[in-house]
C-alpha cells in the first residue's frame, strides 16, 4: 500500500528508531511490520499513522506516549483463563493498521490528534507501576500493539524482570518476522478474529483475513503464548449459521477444542451508525454452534449472561468459575487448574486461588521515568 499523507514536522520525541523496513530501489521505505506493506517518501505516514519516514529510515512516533493507565479486570481483556480475578494495567497509544468501521474503540484507534497521548512514561515506570499497584499483568490494548512493537517489547522486558505478565489485546495482523519478535515478550493474547470471510475484511477492514489465521495457527503451535480468540458478531455481516460454522470448525481442526471463543455484541458506533446492535439470541446461538461443534469454552460479551459468562468443565459438566460480569462468584478448581469435582484439566493460566479485583476500573497516572 503506498500512503499519500504527509507529516507534521518530526520533534526529537518521534525520532525513536523502528524495526522492519527496508529500502525501495525506487528511494521510497517499505515498513515490513505489517502485511499492508506501506511505501512511503520522506515526511509520509503509513496507514496506521504512528510509523513514519524519516531519513532513510523509519521511525516510531508515539514510544512512551500513552492515551492512558487504568487498572482493569483481566476478564474485560477478555480473558477468562489467564489469571482470574486479578487487576491487569492496561494502556495504549494512537492509531491502528485496520480501518474497521465498526472499530468500538475509534477515539484511540482512529487518533490522529498527538495531544490524546498526555501520559508519558518509560518502560521501566510502566513495570513499576503495575508493581506499586498490584497488578499482575500490564495489558496493551485500547488500540492495537502490534504497530508500537518496539515501545511494547520493552515494556514486557521491563515487566518481566519484576514478574509481571504481559497481554497484547490485537487484530493479530501482523508479518512473519516481527511476529516472532513480538510474541516471544508476550504470556497472553487475545486475537479479534473479526469474520470469518476474505469479503468482510476487504468491505469493513480493508484487510486480509489469511494473516490472522496464520497469527492464530502460529501462536498455537509454534509458542507459549496463552490465547483466546474474540469475534464481534455484526448483524447481517458475519453472524450467519453458515460462516459461524465453518469458524468453528476451522478453530477445532487447526487450534484444538481448548482455544476459549468469545462472542460478543456489536453497538451501532463510527462509520456503522445505521446498523443495529446485536441481539442477545445472536450470541446465544454463536455460543450454541462453537459448543456443539466441539469448542469446550465459549462465551458472551457485552451483554449480561452469568451463565454464558462461566466456566464449566468439559468431564463432567461442573461449573468451575461462575462469573456475573467480571465479578467471580463460584471457584471450583484446584492450584493446579484441575475440576474440583472430578480431577479433569480446565485449559489455561491458574496460579492459585482467584484474584478478588472484581468489576472495579481505576484511572492511573504515571509520570516518566
Amino acid at each position: 500500500m503506498t500512503m499519500g499523507e504527509t507529516t507534521h514536522t518530526l520533534s526529537p520525541s518521534d525520532l525513536f528508531p523502528g524495526r522492519y523496513w527496508h529500502a525501495l530501489d525506487d528511494g521510497r521505505v517499505q515498513c515490513d511490520l505489517c502485511p499492508r506493506l506501506c511505501k512511503l517518501n520522506e515526511g509520509q505516514r503509513g496507514l496506521c499513522f504512528v510509523r513514519a519516514r524519516h531519513g532513510d529510515g523509519m521511525v516510531l512516533t508515539t514510544y512512551g506516549r500513552s492515551s492512558g493507565f487504568c487498572i482493569d479486570p483481566i476478564e474485560k481483556k477478555p480473558l477468562n483463563h489467564f489469571l482470574p480475578g486479578t487487576p491487569i494495567l492496561s494502556f495504549g497509544t494512537a492509531g491502528c493498521n485496520l480501518t474497521c468501521k465498526f472499530c468500538q474503540n475509534w477515539d484511540i484507534s482512529k487518533s490522529r490528534q498527538f495531544d490524546r497521548l498526555s501520559d508519558l512514561a518509560s518502560p521501566e515506570a510502566i513495570a513499576e507501576a503495575a508493581v506499586r499497584t498490584g497488578c499482575r499483568s500490564v495489558a496493551f490494548t485500547y488500540n492495537d500493539p502490534v504497530i508500537f512493537l518496539e515501545y511494547a517489547v520493552d515494556v514486557a522486558a521491563a515487566c518481566r524482570e519484576r514478574g509481571i505478565k504481559t497481554v497484547a489485546v490485537t487484530a493479530g495482523y501482523i508479518s512473519k518476522e516481527p511476529r516472532v519478535e513480538f510474541y516471544r515478550h508476550m504470556d497472553a493474547a487475545n486475537v479479534d478474529l473479526k469474520g470469518f470471510t476474505e469479503d468482510f475484511y476487504g468491505r469493513l477492514c480493508t484487510a486480509r483475513l489469511e494473516p490472522v489465521l496464520d497469527t492464530l495457527k502460529y501462536l498455537k503451535h509454534e509458542t507459549d503464548v496463552w490465547f483466546e480468540i474474540t469475534t464481534l458478531l455484526i448483524p447481517g455481516e458475519n453472524d450467519s449459521t453458515e460462516e459461524l460454522e465453518r469458524m468453528v470448525a476451522w478453530v477445532v481442526e487447526n487450534l484444538g477444542p481448548d482455544v476459549p471463543l468469545h462472542f460478543s455484541a456489536f453497538h451501532p458506533d463510527w462509520k456503522m451508525l445505521d446498523t443495529p446492535a446485536t441481539p442477545a439470541a445472536t450470541l446465544t446461538r454463536a455460543r450454541k454452534i462453537a459448543t456443539n461443534g466441539g469448542v469446550r469454552y465459549a462465551y458472551v460479551g457485552n451483554v449480561h449472561d452469568p451463565a454464558a459468562d462461566s466456566t464449566y468443565c468439559h468431564g463432567c459438566g461442573e461449573m468451575l468459575i461462575g462469573r456475573d460480569w467480571y465479578e467471580l462468584s463460584t471457584w471450583n478448581l484446584t492450584a493446579d487448574g484441575r475440576c474440583g469435582s472430578c480431577g479433569t484439566p480446565c485449559a489455561g493460566v491458574f496460579d492459585g486461588p482467584p484474584g478478588t479485583w472484581g468489576r472495579k476500573r481505576q484511572p492511573v497516572r504515571l509520570t516518566a521515568a
